[in-house]
């Protein structure tokens, strides 16, 4: 329950109003009445020991300290059962976050002035004994007041470092992501450079308005951190060079000390030492009179317009918003332009067609005039009309049927209805054109496609058949799944769960066989960790897999017969394998290696030995998703940049030939492909990937990047295709 207005409170301070609140309690300003002074009090409402433990320490650890760029501490009390307070200076104006807000990125001057000051804090922070780690520097925790002076402020997850091997008294363990360093995540110590990577990151996202990549992502590869001077081409190299270091992942990469950082920064700039306090930066702009507190209103800052009241649920700040990595951010826009210049097009061509239509008709086929009602004939006399002639450069646009969408049944519980025959006659004309192998049917048995999809809600498989458009859900599990695999036999599914989503890796998830009708689900033993990325052998007999038991990815074995798993690759630390593709005898299985910060192609007997690289593209490109052709001779694969956006495109390999290392780009039209696959006959390729404007869907086309076709349709998300192999 917050303090009224005016409440005296342990007979010295009287509260004048509410600066914020959170779960814990409030932060007032006050007015100590046997001093006259303004304060800030702090709020803690006893919600756990835990807290009411941090609380006390937090003012034990402000109330020994003296720095100009630090708030101090008064007087710390407890009154009964409500709680405790913590008085400390009350710090006016505004916090580099609402700066931000208000200004969308702030002076490099500013950066080096502030990134300055709190390197003077933070030294003498680091330089108690025992060291204090502040371990929240974020910048809704550095405050400037009216005068531009410049404060570190909140040290509620403070701790008190006793170095290696010693006890640690700590705080609250909580991470900020973008600004806390992947040590902080519980990958390793917390030490002072903890808080050179949060300051590092705090004035990154100041100089270019971005919060940057997380650090656990970026330790973990999963993102890189996206240089300075790319979001901000104004900042200086030397400015950007220092921030980049001091967000460097590993620990003995950053600077060591807080006062390298400072030094840096102003060598950066050509500026001065100056003593503790001494850096300012301009002051937040003045309020108007219109602006003034009326005693009703919601309290506004002096020296700024941003609220310090309690904020609006509906608007968090940016602070509280989750981590969206750029690399999708900036997928995203690119997805927006695409779709604007495709309807920009085609009211082009509407436009083009509507002229020709009311200006030429006679240059439109006859069938389309006869579907257009104002130029149809009324008659059954024929008139006669003298058509423009046109010109030799011009082509007349050409139309392709669009294959009927796709209808979807879904059968309740975890029963599915079956396909009723493997070899479904067909009751339309397929839309593409085939000439198959003689004796193989189109699309190679029955032309089924299993796919993952989360049209309703969580990812399930289904089954899709070509030629009539049928759709059926296969799984029903309460966590998702996705990731099927065909038996060679057409008859069963492995797959995994559970599955949220199209996820890079699938922790804790586990191995399932079923039925292609949905029935005979069987889970294969597993271990902690997470098994994914199934594949089975030509002969039935094994299922190859990718497992974190381990710690880290390596590839196993699954015998489905004795139901024994063996390992197959053993990697040293960070070097880890992946997405095992059996090759069409069964002897050998390519693979995705990861050194170096990217993935590679190798491939290794079936037992684990011979391993070897078989594509070489370099540090700045990533290779992964391997499958072979049905004869052997090809390995197709997936290709995007390491140090750059850029959309996957689809490479290709010798799968005989050692001596080419060097993979050739295959020249497909398309926007974006994933996870390809040969159908049994050889003669089409099913795929991932996004038309302009549309869902991540289904797709399939022939072997040469002809007659593509869209199979899904729906509002969802559809992925990992794998064609069904001819029924025996």
């Amino acid at each position: 329950m917050n303090l009224e207005k005016n409440t005296l409170i342990h007979n010295r301070y009287r509260i004048v109003e509410i600066l914020g609140q959170g779960g814990m309690g409030s932060v007032y300003q006050a007015v100590d009445e046997n001093l006259g002074a303004t304060v800030a009090l702090k709020e803690n409402l006893f919600t756990t020991d835990e807290y009411a433990r941090q609380f006390r320490l937090e003012a034990v650890i402000l109330a020994n300290l003296r720095h100009p760029n630090l708030p101090r501490v008064y007087d710390h009390f407890v009154l009964g059962e409500q709680g405790q307070y913590l008085v400390m200076d009350f710090i006016e104006g505004e916090d580099l976050r609402q700066r931000m807000e208000r200004m969308g990125t702030i002076l490099e001057d500013d950066a080096v002035n502030i990134g300055a000051a709190i390197c003077d804090a933070l030294y003498y922070l680091h330089s108690r004994k025992p060291p204090i780690l502040h371990r929240d520097i974020k910048p809704g925790n550095v405050k400037i007041t009216p005068e531009g002076h410049i404060f570190l402020v909140d040290f509620g997850l403070a701790k008190v470092y006793q170095g290696a091997g010693q006890a640690t008294t700590t705080g609250a363990r909580a991470m900020t992501p973008g600004y806390s360093p992947p040590e902080q995540y519980g990958t390793a110590r917390t030490d002072p450079r903890t808080d050179i990577y949060s300051l590092g990151a705090t004035l990154y996202a100041a100089l270019c308005g971005v919060i940057p990549e997380d650090g656990l992502a970026r330790a973990m590869d999963n993102a890189q951190l996206t240089p300075l001077r790319k979001r901000n081409p104004k900042i200086s190299r030397r400015v950007s060079a220092a921030i980049e270091k001091a967000m460097a992942i590993d620990p003995s990469d950053r600077f060591q000390l807080a006062e390298e950082f400072k030094k840096a920064l102003l060598s950066a700039k050509s500026k001065t030492m100056q003593i503790a306090g001494g850096y300012t930066v301009a002051p937040p702009p003045e309020l108007d009179e219109t602006d003034e507190d009326d005693g009703d209103s919601t309290p506004v800052d002096k020296g700024t317009r941003q609220l310090t009241g309690p904020l609006p649920t509906s608007t968090p700040m940016e602070d509280d918003q989750p981590f969206v990595s750029p690399l999708k951010r900036q997928k995203e826009r690119e997805r927006k332009r695409r779709n604007s210049l495709f309807k920009f097009v085609v009211l082009l061509l509407i436009l083009f067609l509507g002229g020709i239509a009311i200006f030429s008709p006679g240059l439109l086929p006859m069938e389309m005039r006869n579907a257009i009602p104002f130029l149809a004939p009324t008659s059954t006399s024929t008139p006669t009309i003298t058509p423009s002639p046109l010109p030799t450069n011009t082509e007349v646009p050409t139309f392709t049927p669009v294959p009927p969408t796709a209808t979807f049944t879904r059968t309740p519980t975890n029963t599915v209805t079956p396909i009723a025959s493997a070899v479904a006659e067909a009751t339309a004309t397929p839309t593409i054109p085939v000439v198959p192998l003689a004796g193989t049917p189109m699309g190679g048995g029955s032309g089924q496609i299993a796919y993952s999809s989360n049209r309703s809600g969580l990812p399930q498989i289904y089954l899709l058949d070509i030629a009539s458009q049928e759709v059926v859900q296969v799984t029903d599990m309460v966590e998702g799944a996705c990731q099927p695999s065909w038996s060679p036999d057409g008859e069963k599914l492995v797959f995994i769960t559970p599955c949220k989503g199209m996820d890079d890796i699938y922790y804790e998830a586990s191995l399932y066989i079923i039925n292609a009708d949905g029935t005979g689900l069987t889970p294969i033993s597993t271990v902690p960790g997470g098994d994914f990325d199934p594949n089975w052998s030509p002969d039935g007999k094994s299922i190859a897999f990718t497992s974190l038991r381990t710690g880290q990815m390596e590839i196993f074995v699954f015998d489905v017969k004795t139901e024994s798993i063996a390992q197959v690759t053993k990697g040293v630390s960070s070097i880890e394998a992946r997405q095992p593709a059996w090759s069409p005898d069964g002897s050998q299985i390519a693979y995705t290696l990861k050194r170096f910060g990217v993935y590679q192609i190798w491939v290794m007997n079936s037992d684990g030995t011979n391993q070897r690289q078989i594509v070489r593209s370099g540090t700045s490109f990533s290779d992964y998703l391997p499958t072979w052709s049905h004869d052997g001779q090809l390995i197709l694969f997936n290709q995007r940049c390491s140090t750059s956006f850029c959309l996957p495109y689809v490479m290709r390999i010798s799968g005989t030939d050692r001596s080419v290392e060097q993979g050739t780009r295959l020249p497909f039209n398309v926007l974006t492909i994933e996870d390809v696959e040969y159908s049994p006959d050889g003669f089409w390729l099913v795929y991932e990937g996004e038309e302009t404007g549309e869902n991540n869907d289904i797709l399939y086309m022939t072997v040469s990047g002809a007659n593509r076709t869209r199979l899904t349709s729906d509002a969802g998300l559809d992925f990992d295709p794998t064609w069904r192999p001819v029924l025996k």
